[in-house]
């Protein structure tokens, strides 16, 4: 009982209140200022049925409010809701709003593309003091959550082993990371009405943007413009195939796609047939 009494005192140092979030809801009076609040990120596709799972978990343990699934709500969208409030609460006085963004750290759990994607967005906001993101590897590769020491593995999601990361996060230091820029323009057709191609057909890496000014030398009648990053490392050749047909392949048939070993089957099966470490096997040459 005494455990139990513990682990609950202890989830108020993550827990933020709605209204932070929200600002239709009335204002709560709290006492308690957590020392260490998170935003909740989930990619439910990823690591099959884990990622369910774990929002699940995250969504008893915490408030229900800071806890997203990002198959409903992108983290731009939550991120920019979130700062145009606290910046209201801020100025009416609110210091709960102000310790919080403060101290705020984000989770992400997901693959390394998901990752990159709350990354990227958190870099496009241009904040003076940008929150600390933590890595759940949820994924099939987990690279980004390796490079920074949480791990391949998919984790548990039960209560207890995410009562065990959380205390990874509120101990956690912060280390800064390396980034590069893209900006990519193509062509379009010219009777096309050159809408650039929406969000959910996109890589999470990639943002549409409108045609850059006519003023630009390099600017065409007819073009899309996209803009990218890469975290920590980056790559630009046969594995970007891979990775992007692995994408293509788990968003046609999620149901072939249940846990990380076959998805990693997959992986292999695409680099295989791709010529990633020799020949593709389906070329006319290997046969």
């Amino acid at each position: 009982m005494e455990n139990s009494f513990e682990k609950n005192n202890m989830l108020k140092e993550f827990y933020i209140p709605t209204y932070i979030f929200m600002p239709e809801s009335s204002v709560e009076q709290v006492s308690h200022i957590p020392s260490c609040p998170v935003i909740v990120f989930i990619n439910t596709r990823s690591g099959g049925q884990l990622g369910h799972n774990l929002l699940v978990t995250y969504r008893k343990l915490l408030n229900h409010a800071q806890v997203f699934d990002l198959l409903d709500e992108t983290p731009d969208k939550v991120l920019h809701k979130l700062y145009s409030n606290v910046e209201r609460l801020k100025r009416d006085g609110d210091t709960l709003a102000s310790e919080i963004l403060r101290r705020l750290r984000l989770i992400v759990a997901g693959g390394d593309g998901t990752a990159g994607w709350l990354l990227g967005v958190v870099s496009d906001l241009k904040l003076v003091h940008p929150p600390p993101v933590a890595t759940v590897p949820l994924g099939t590769g987990n690279n980004l959550p390796y490079s920074f020491g949480w791990g391949k593995r998919n984790p548990g999601t039960d209560r207890e082993s995410v009562i065990s990361f959380l205390k990874l996060v509120k101990e956690a230091r912060e280390i800064n990371i390396d980034s590069w820029h893209t900006v990519m323009r193509m062509k379009c057709p010219k009777r096309s009405p050159c809408d650039p191609i929406a969000p959910s057909d996109l890589p999470h890496s990639l943002h549409a943007f409108h045609r850059v000014p006519k003023t630009d030398p390099e600017d065409m009648e007819y073009s899309y413009t996209y803009r990218g990053g890469f975290w920590n490392y980056f790559s630009m050749g046969m594995d970007a195939q891979v990775s992007y047909a692995f994408h293509s392949q788990r968003k046609l048939h999620p149901e072939k796609f249940k846990n990380q070993l076959s998805n990693q089957k997959q992986y292999l099966k695409l680099a295989c047939t791709q010529g990633w470490f020799c020949a593709s096997l389906s070329h006319p040459m290997s046969r």
